[in-house]
C-alpha cells in the first residue's frame, strides 16, 4: 500500500512539474523590460544589427529629426509556430525576451527576417552570428582613443567626363582603425563647375571657389582649441590638388590617401622594396626654371619647350618606370615629400624667387603633398600646367603664390 501510495504521489509531482511549464510557456507575455532593452541599445550603438544594414535608429535618415525607428527582433521566435521555432526557449519561455535572444533592428530588416516563414535564409544561428558581430565591433570602434579622431575631407572637382569616386563610407574604411572620424559627416570642399577644364574660366573659378571652401569649411576647424587633425580624399585635376595642399601647408597635421586601381580601394598597402625617386637636374641652369614631374607617366621635355620655349632649365622627378599605379604605400608617399621639398630648394638656391612653372603627372597623394612642401614664405612662386586633351598638351592652369 505504501509502494503504491509513493507511485501515485511521484506522478502527481510529474503532472504538476508539466502543468507549471505549461503555464509558464502560457504565462510569457512579449513585455521587454526597461533593463534589457537598454542594454541591447547598448550592445548595438543605436545602429540595426541585420548584417549590411547598420542604419542609425535614433533619427529619421530622411529629416534627422529624433525619433525612435527600431524593433525588438526575437531570434528565436516568440510564438511557438514562428519562422524560426523556439529552439531552446521551447520547455522554458521565461528567457525569450533576454538580451541574448533579442536584436535591436529597423522595421524593414525586421520584416525582412520574419517573411523567410521557415527559418532557411534567416535562421536563428546566422543572427545570433550577425548581432555577435555587430556587438563586437561596437566594442572594438569605441575602444579607439579620442585623441585619434580626424576630420575627413572629400575634395572633389570635374575631371573631363569623369564622375569622382568620392564616399565617405569607402573614406571612413579606409581612415580606420589607426582614426576615426570626428564628425557624421565629412567636410566637403567640392563643386561641380559648368565650365570646361580646357578653358581659363574654368580654373579662375573652381580655384576661387576651393579658397572660399577650405576658408569656410577647414579653417574654423583648424582654429578650434583643441588639436586636430585631417584626413583628405581627393579625386580632381592635379593643379587643384596642388593648390588644396598649399593652403594646408606642411604645419596642419594630415593624412593625405591615394586611389588605388588594384585593388580598387583607398586603404594603403605594404611598402614594395628597391624603390626610389630620381632627380635630373640641367647642366646650366640659366634659363627661366621649369619642374617636370614624371611619376604616373612620362612627360617628354619636348611637351614642355612647345609651351614654354627653349630658354628653360629643366629640373625633373622622376623614378625608373612612371606608370599610373606605382605609388602603393604611405613610406613612398613620405619618400616623395623628402625629394620634392630637396628639389625646391636646389631649384630655390639656383634661381632665386623667379617663378617656377610646373608640369605635372603624379598621382594624387603626390599632388596634395606637393602643395604641402611649399614654403609660402621662402619659395618661389609657382605656375601650374594642365594636360588637356582638348587643348593638344599642356595649359597654364592655376599659380600660387607672389602677387
Amino acid at each position: 500500500m505504501r509502494q503504491m501510495a509513493k507511485s501515485k504521489s511521484q506522478a502527481r509531482r510529474k503532472i504538476s512539474r508539466s502543468q507549471r511549464g505549461r503555464r509558464s510557456l502560457s504565462e510569457v507575455t512579449r513585455h521587454i523590460s526597461l533593463t534589457v532593452t537598454r542594454e541591447l541599445w547598448t550592445r548595438a550603438a543605436g545602429r540595426c544589427q541585420f548584417n549590411g544594414c547598420n542604419r542609425l535608429l535614433y533619427k529619421s535618415p530622411v529629416t534627422q529629426e529624433r525619433v525612435n525607428i527600431s524593433e525588438k527582433a526575437h531570434i528565436y521566435s516568440f510564438s511557438p509556430v514562428g519562422p524560426r521555432g523556439r529552439g531552446p526557449y521551447t520547455r522554458n519561455g521565461t528567457k525569450l525576451n533576454d538580451v541574448e535572444n533579442l536584436m535591436l533592428i529597423c522595421h524593414d530588416c525586421h520584416k525582412t527576417i520574419d517573411q523567410d516563414k521557415k527559418g532557411d535564409r534567416y535562421s536563428a544561428e546566422l543572427l545570433r552570428k550577425w548581432k555577435t558581430a555587430h556587438e563586437t565591433r561596437v566594442v572594438i570602434v569605441t575602444g579607439i582613443s579620442p585623441s585619434k579622431k580626424s576630420h575627413v575631407v572629400l575634395f572633389g572637382a570635374k575631371i573631363g567626363e569623369e564622375t569622382s569616386p568620392l564616399q565617405f563610407e569607402r573614406a571612413v574604411e579606409a581612415v580606420f582603425p589607426n582614426r576615426f572620424p570626428a564628425e557624421e559627416r565629412p567636410v566637403k570642399l567640392s563643386m561641380v563647375c559648368e565650365h570646361e577644364d580646357s578653358s581659363e574660366k574654368y580654373w579662375l573659378t573652381e580655384s576661387d571657389n576651393l579658397r572660399a571652401a577650405f576658408e569656410r569649411h577647414v579653417t574654423p576647424r583648424i582654429k578650434e582649441a583643441e588639436p586636430c587633425h585631417f584626413s583628405m580624399f581627393g579625386f580632381a585635376p592635379q593643379p587643384l590638388l596642388i593648390l588644396l595642399g598649399s593652403l594646408f601647408t606642411d604645419k596642419i597635421p594630415v593624412n593625405v590617401y591615394q586611389l588605388h586601381r588594384e585593388p580598387p580601394n583607398w586603404q594603403w598597402q605594404p611598402h614594395p622594396g628597391g624603390f626610389e625617386f630620381r632627380t635630373r637636374r640641367p647642366q646650366h641652369p640659366n634659363g627661366e626654371p621649369v619642374l617636370i614631374i614624371s611619376l604616373s607617366a612620362s612627360v617628354a621635355h619636348s611637351r614642355v619647350t612647345r609651351v614654354t620655349g627653349e630658354n628653360v632649365s629643366i629640373w625633373e622627378l622622376t623614378i625608373d618606370e612612371a606608370h599610373n599605379d606605382f605609388l602603393k604605400s604611405e613610406a613612398q608617399l613620405a619618400m616623395f615629400r623628402e625629394a620634392a621639398r630637396k628639389l625646391i630648394v636646389a631649384i630655390g638656391a639656383a634661381h632665386g624667387q623667379a617663378p617656377l612653372r610646373i608640369f605635372p603627372a603624379m598621382p594624387i597623394s603626390c599632388a596634395v603633398e606637393l602643395g604641402r612642401v611649399r614654403m609660402p614664405k621662402a619659395d618661389m612662386p609657382w605656375i601650374i600646367f594642365d594636360q588637356n586633351a582638348k587643348a593638344g598638351g599642356f595649359i597654364e592652369a592655376l599659380s600660387i603664390g607672389g602677387k
